[in-house]
């Protein structure tokens, strides 16, 4: 189903007022709502680690067993992808991240200390 006004993205946009109301401490991800999907609030988080990304999977009592994980971009960047639900909305939870480079690569290559 597409939206057709903005009301029909009633779910997510709720959902994000009631996230800034009760965790506007916790780290600002990227949002993204769509007509779409007009049920389901996307955030993501584009940082150093997946740190942010866990905490707002904890905070929104997201099983961690649900975490989906993959590599993108050549190898360059690790992926987590979570879904579930908050505030009558579906949430769906994406961390990236550089992958670091391994010592043993470096070793491998003949690095000197």
């Amino acid at each position: 189903m597409n939206a057709q006004t903005l009301s029909d993205l009633a779910a997510p946009l709720a959902a994000l007022v009631v996230l800034d109301a009760k965790f506007s401490h916790l780290p600002a991800p990227c949002v993204h709502v769509t007509t779409v999907y007009p049920e389901l609030l996307e955030l993501s988080f584009h940082y150093d680690d997946f740190s942010a990304f866990e905490t707002w999977r904890e905070t929104l009592n997201i099983d961690p067993t649900a975490v989906k994980h993959r590599v993108q971009g050549n190898g360059s960047t690790a992926v987590r992808i979570v879904h579930g639900h908050f505030a009558g909305a579906r949430i769906s939870l994406t961390g990236y991240c550089p992958v670091p480079e391994l010592e043993s690569v470096a070793v491998g290559l003949g690095a000197v200390s």
